[in-house]
């Protein structure tokens, strides 16, 4: 399938819901099973365009990235969004209900650890919507994570693709960012991939947030794709020249654009606000 036919989507209006039982009670004394935090906090884009969920009283974080065809990523981060947090790699018994629908389906995430993940370890789960459920808004609950000797309960809300357009696109597929970043085309070369360290995005920003800053001043530099202030954090190597982007996911699309119509592409000193 052809990036250009990917449908934008905004990937920092996507709404988390965040649920537990007996939400807006008193604190008791004695909590046995934290579950998700009462209050919801404002969080920024995250690293791989997906929504950021928070754990327990914002002790713990974990990024939903709701991919085409219906796959799910589950990125599990510490209190600080920015780092990594590793959980046992046992897989999450999660349930999904979509639009009107008021029975629950199970699904499985399945543990898939990350380079650097401690033996036995995860911080990444993977698994498949039901069929029912692909391609609409869905709520996910994942009834029972366990983080550091502790249990919690996780529940957030995805937004199905729409007419909504802030200049964000999708995150690509796996596979299909294997193919994007390390086969050469257009502007981009071998020695493009080469100097970019041989590296797909996904690992090269691995646990770097992305932050969207609409408001620029004359000089700074912007994101060839949504014409936000462009952040040195996510740069890459095209045409022997170095870019800089708001997020992977907007890279993703310009790099496309380079293999397809490398005549469309500009000089990086051509995206400054002027």
């Amino acid at each position: 399938m052809s990036y250009r036919t990917y449908r934008w989507t905004a990937c920092f209006v996507l709404l988390i819901v965040i649920a537990i039982n007996g939400c807006g009670q008193e604190k008791t004394a004695k909590r046995q099973s934290p579950a998700v935090t009462e209050e919801h906090h404002a969080h920024k884009p995250a690293a791989h365009g997906g929504i950021i969920v928070e754990i327990g009283r914002d002790n713990y974080h974990a990024e939903a990235v709701f991919e085409k065809g219906g796959t799910l990523r589950l990125y599990m981060l510490g209190h600080d969004e920015s780092r990594v947090q590793e959980v046992a790699a046992n897989p999450l018994e999660a349930y999904v209900t979509s639009g009107d629908e008021v029975e629950a389906i199970k699904f499985t995430l399945e543990p898939k650890p990350q380079a650097g993940d401690s033996a036995g370890q995860t911080s990444l789960f993977v698994g498949q919507l039901p069929k029912e459920a692909v391609g609409k808004a869905v709520k996910v609950t994942i009834p029972n994570v366990a983080i550091g000797g502790e249990r919690f309960r996780i529940s957030f809300q995805s937004k199905s693709e729409s007419k909504d357009d802030h200049g964000m696109p999708a995150k690509v597929a796996d596979k299909e960012e294997q193919t994007l970043y390390l086969t050469p085309g257009g502007k981009y070369t071998e020695a493009d991939i080469e100097a970019n360290g041989r590296q797909l995005a996904s690992q090269k920003f691995r646990g770097i947030k992305a932050e969207h800053e609409v408001k620029t001043k004359p000089g700074d530099k912007l994101c060839p794709i949504s014409m936000t202030k462009a952040n040195p954090k996510f740069s890459w190597v095209i045409g022997g020249k170095t870019y800089e982007f708001c997020c992977p996911p907007c890279l993703d699309e310009f790099l496309q654009m380079a293999k397809e119509k490398p005549d469309e592409i500009k000089d990086p000193a051509e995206y400054l606000k002027k």
